[in-house]
């Protein structure tokens, strides 16, 4: 550890164990399902059948707004977590209390039979399930060195990915709206206990002194002073912008462009293929990049690999194209999510507020998925359809595939 920090601030040395590293990506997983279970199937066939007729103003109005919830709620959260000196560490509180909420919410969408109904339990979800986020997150440069990032990041990265396959698989394979929703929150609480029960999260002996004015105003970090976290700030956004526009609305694609017969079932297969695909590249890709110790060059190419899938998707509105286009997003998306997040990692201001600064980060995850549906809903039913939607996210991933390039300090 680095002298004279404390513990908890140290920049760690010591490689941390598989057994560590499973108990996030695990943690991660149950966030995930928790909210890509809800988006891609449950919360589709909710509006479905609240609102048939205009189905996608309603599914684009919860995500929106639920979407602007974690957008406060995940750098609000981190820095919370930054100044907690609980003697089970600064991040297992939150976790704790993230997997709490956040299977609330599910609960209450779950018996959910109106839009408000539905946008309280969804931005419960979005509220805690950021909480869980923001500190499971933090704890990678919390205990991982610099020259491992890239592995872990790997298998972070894979999280996601088998997030929304398990999400996506108990949506469609429990069977009913409101079964679905139990099963992600029963799975959310389950995902946590490893990691509540072996952390090794450091306590923080001495809370930083709290001063509402400074610490509003530390959510801005001033693209001047810290170039390099504002240009990886902007490319995470823009492909996550990219990402959203393409995904958002999978399940409306499939059922009303392709005209899949079945179009939840279509949605896990998808999700299936294209998981597989980002579990061949994550965590190869990652360690290469370790070895190399380059990481831009690799979130380049999988943007450019990535949106080549959108495209594919824009041409081709049949049932072959979905499956070609699932898996060259998978392995696009695969490199992209464990070297990009390594790269985060080192762009980081300082120790004292990783999580708030990743918090910060996570806005741009966040954001598009506000911005996404109001993009997409007029898109899809008045400028073009599904093929200026995916011509239109391809477009946006190539934009920060370029500009990541900008980052001087990260190879």
């Amino acid at each position: 550890m680095t002298p004279g920090l404390a513990p908890a601030l140290a920049e760690p040395v010591v490689a941390v164990r598989g057994r560590w590293t499973t108990a996030v990506v695990l943690a991660n997983v149950g966030v995930f399902a928790a909210w890509l279970g809800p988006i891609q199937v449950l919360l589709a066939k909710q509006s479905d059948a609240i609102a048939p007729g205009n189905k996608e103003f309603v599914f684009g109005l919860v995500t929106g707004v639920g979407a602007a919830v974690s957008v406060a709620a995940n750098p609000l959260f981190g820095a919370f977590s930054d100044r907690t000196t609980a003697r089970w560490g600064r991040r297992v509180p939150w976790v704790l209390a993230g997997a709490l909420g956040g299977a609330a919410g599910l609960l209450v969408l779950a018996g959910a039979g109106a839009i408000g109904w539905m946008l309280l339990g969804w931005c419960l979800v979005q509220l805690f399930c950021n909480a869980l986020l923001a500190a499971i997150t933090a704890a990678v440069p919390d205990r991982v060195p610099k020259v491992q990032r890239g592995a872990v990041g790997g298998w972070v990265a894979l999280a996601q990915t088998l997030g929304a396959l398990v999400g996506v698989g108990l949506a469609t394979v429990v069977g009913g709206i409101g079964a679905g929703y139990l099963a992600c929150a029963a799975f959310l609480l389950v995902s946590v206990i490893p990691y509540l029960l072996g952390s090794g999260d450091e306590r923080l002996v001495e809370r930083p002194r709290l001063v509402w004015r400074e610490f509003f105003a530390g959510f801005w970090i001033s693209p001047s002073r810290h170039p390099d976290f504002a240009w990886a700030w902007l490319t995470r956004f823009l492909l996550n912008l990219g990402n959203g526009l393409g995904t958002l609305y999978l399940f409306f694609y499939l059922q009303d462009a392709v005209g899949y017969g079945d179009p939840d079932t279509g949605v896990l297969i998808l999700t299936a293929v294209y998981s597989v695909c980002v579990l061949l590249t994550a965590v190869g890709s990652g360690t290469w990049s370790d070895r190399l110790g380059r990481r831009k060059v690799f979130v380049t190419w999988s943007g450019v690999v990535m949106a080549g899938g959108a495209l594919v998707l824009a041409v081709w509105p049949v049932w072959t194209a979905a499956l070609v286009g699932a898996v060259i997003l998978g392995i696009g998306f695969g490199v992209y999510l464990s070297v990009d997040f390594a790269l985060l990692t080192e762009v980081l201001p300082n120790a004292r507020d990783r999580a708030k600064d990743l918090g910060v980060i996570n806005i741009a995850n966040s954001l598009p998925q506000v911005i996404a549906p109001a993009i997409a809903a007029p898109v899809v039913k008045y400028a073009g359809g599904y093929p200026v939607l995916y011509g239109l996210a391809a477009a946006v991933t190539v934009a920060g595939a370029v500009l990541v390039r900008k980052i001087r300090i990260v190879s």
